[in-house]
Parts: structure tokens; sequence; C-alpha cells
């Protein structure tokens, strides 16, 4: 791994640590910063924020839509085995 990448993987490890509920309460924040562009190191600042906050997001919705996936087909498979029964077919 290069020395950026592992640059790249402890500022991930970082913000993994972060809780969504706490960032959404600075999103409307970097929002307006972001949108009120200006030439300087804070505007830039706020898009990186507002990016880091964004990808939390869709990471955290990623995550669920298939933890739900993965529940619902282990509640779906069991229901067909319930009954003990083996499935057969009759083959002429």
């Amino acid at each position: 791994m290069t020395k950026l990448e592992d640059s790249l993987n402890k500022i991930a490890e970082n913000i993994l640590y972060l809780d969504e509920a706490s960032l959404m309460s600075l999103w409307e924040k970097y929002k307006t910063k972001m949108e009120t562009f200006s030439f300087s190191p804070d505007w830039e600042k706020s898009v990186v924020i507002f990016s880091i906050i964004n990808s939390i997001r869709v990471k955290n919705a990623i995550f669920n839509e298939q933890l739900l996936k993965k529940k619902t087909a282990d509640e779906a498979s069991p229901a067909k085995t319930k009954s003990g029964k083996p499935t057969l077919r009759l083959v002429k």
C-alpha cells in the first residue's frame, strides 16, 4: 500500500466512527457554506465536510438496505422447510 492509500485508510477509519445522527445536525450548516461559493480554503473544507457527511449517509443507507435484504431472505428460507417434509416430486 502506498503512503497516500495509508493516509486515506486512516481518514476512512476515523470517519467510520462518526455518528450519522450527530453529523446530520451539521448537514444544513455545511450545505449553506458550500452553496455560498468563495475562493477560500474554508469553502473548500466545507465542500469536503459536506461530502463526508453525505458519504456516511449513503454508506448507512446501503448497509441498512443489504441488512434488510439478508434478514428478509433468512426469514423466507426457514418458512419453506418448517413443515419437516422433504420436497419430492414424482418422476415417471
